[in-house]
């Protein structure tokens, strides 16, 4: 076999090449010296290319490295995740005061805002074969100058990033949108703030979620007021404001809203409340609203065209990278107030066509309905999902922030009735207000503090910034030898709940 496979053509060589897993990629590297060479030339490569792990956490560090290494800390990463296997840490000393916070990322680094506070933490770029790469606090900023008191910050989006400076629009409670660039200088100097004015909301309302797609900025307010913006002209001076082009009203308490200009048909999915249709998709085309009117209703179900009224959509994402139904834009994931996560295929056929009623503001239209294609439930937590996020190992992970007891669910939605759940160190009684899943890394934030879940090898004790238990806290860091001060106790348990369309 091996004399057959080094007497073919490359180009042939390689496709075979494109068929086996990385373990077989090892081990038919090992039975020669040609197939070795072959291999780390171009079967790596083509490992990498087909199956992406997308994280921006690792982004610097990965760039450093071989292929054959990048494939290397992926399987690994894949394994660990198979097994539950990863270290669990917090980010930062308990504070003060309990906050609401948000979380955003960047190639460059991880921005935590609280209250009127921002975080920083910069991404390194390990050439350590043997150690992950480091996660380091960069610095805080205040944000209240410019604001009233409370003026506490609401949503967040990132709107540009290269090698030096990242680009967020914030929204404030006090109706103000700010667009604030952070900078690094020099790899040893602390990062600089920029601030600048970019708009006002109508309405004297505030911005409940931003998102952001191909350079245009959405605003969803909480009394359900959505705007469009552009932004390419407001990155290149420092005075413009933004101007909101295209407006619409949902006539409801709104929460999540997720942009996705880059589909074959743009859209806006967006998560209200108080209504007997919570999720609901309005077509983009040209990048602005064209009609009042949703384009589809999102249901819970094959034997429902309506929700309760009392239900509601906390959290939005776009699904794994590497879901059975594949990478598209189109697939959304969706957590519920009734605490299940639900994932969605707007390229299915629509179930049924649904009128609603008079106090939903579309009395007398009729709307195409989907159903979920896959419903995932942790059924030791009744509590609304908060915050969802996809990515993990394989790509093929979702992670949802429960309501309370700081508990985040994770599903492999291959197999999604082999899901399991884990608090945050601390096991604070919040919720998990945001989530970040990257390929090895699972960032979030409950009401005290953030954290990390870091599945990847190689984590020493100085991989994270390094964390002084105070009084009163219920932080517990392993005492091993072995694991002392690297890993911090949380509680995990193992559940099976996963249900494919068929079987609602």
């Amino acid at each position: 076999m091996q004399k057959i496979l080094t007497q073919l053509p490359h180009d042939i060589l390689i496709l075979v090449l494109e068929l086996l897993a990385s373990v077989d990629l090892a081990a038919l590297g090992q039975t020669c010296r040609a197939l070795y060479l072959f291999i780390n030339e171009h079967g790596w490569t083509t490992y990498l290319r087909t199956h992406p792990r997308p994280s921006c956490s690792l982004v610097h560090a990965r760039a450093h490295w071989s292929a054959r290494r990048r494939a290397k800390y992926d399987a690994l990463t894949d394994v660990a995740w198979q097994t539950c296997s990863f270290v669990a840490r917090p980010l930062a000393n308990r504070w003060i005061s309990k906050h609401s916070p948000l979380l955003a990322i960047s190639k460059n680094r991880l921005v935590v805002v609280a209250g009127n506070e921002l975080y920083s933490y910069s991404f390194g770029a390990s050439t350590n074969e043997n150690s992950t790469p480091s996660v380091s606090f960069e610095a805080s900023f205040s944000l209240l100058e410019g604001h009233a008191r409370f003026g506490d910050i609401t949503a967040i989006s990132l709107a540009f990033s290269d090698e030096r400076n990242d680009v967020f629009f914030i929204a404030f409670q006090d109706g103000l949108v700010e667009r604030i660039t952070i900078t690094t200088l020099t790899p040893t100097e602390p990062p600089t703030i920029t601030r600048h004015f970019a708009s006002t909301l109508p309405n004297s309302d505030f911005s409940e979620s931003l998102s952001s797609s191909s350079q245009i900025l959405l605003s969803l307010s909480s009394n359900g007021s959505v705007s469009l913006a552009d932004y390419r002209d407001v990155l290149s001076t420092t005075s413009h404001p933004l101007t909101w082009y295209s407006t619409i009203d949902l006539k409801t308490r709104s929460w999540a809203s997720h942009l996705s200009l880059s589909s074959s048909t743009p859209y806006a999915a967006f998560g209200t409340s108080n209504s007997p249709t919570p999720l609901q998709i309005y077509s983009l085309p040209d990048a602005q609203f064209t009609s009042e009117t949703p384009s589809v209703l999102l249901s819970t179900g094959s034997n429902s065209t309506t929700v309760s009224s009392s239900s509601a959509v906390y959290g939005l994402s776009q699904a794994p990278p590497s879901s059975p139904w594949g990478s598209s834009p189109q697939i959304i994931v969706a957590g519920w107030y009734d605490s299940k996560v639900r994932c969605y295929d707007l390229r299915t056929p629509s179930s049924s066509a649904y009128s609603p009623t008079s106090d939903s503001g579309l009395a007398g239209i009729a709307i195409p309905t989907l159903c979920p294609v896959l419903s995932l439930h942790n059924p030791w937590s009744y509590e609304p999902i908060y915050s969802v996020s996809c990515g993990g190992g394989s790509g093929s992970h979702i992670a949802a922030g429960s309501a309370r007891h700081s508990v985040l669910s994770f599903w492999d939605i291959r197999s999604p009735q082999a899901g399991w759940s884990v608090h945050a160190p601390g096991n604070d009684p919040s919720p998990v207000y945001s989530v970040v899943l990257e390929s090895s890394r699972c960032f979030g934030a409950t009401e005290s503090r953030p954290f990390v879940y870091d599945f990847g090898p190689g984590v020493i004790i100085d991989t994270y910034p390094p964390i002084t238990r105070t009084r009163g806290d219920k932080l517990k860091p392993y005492k091993t030898s072995g694991r002392k001060g690297i890993d911090y106790y949380v509680t995990k348990y193992h559940h099976s709940r996963g249900i494919t369309a068929n079987d609602h």
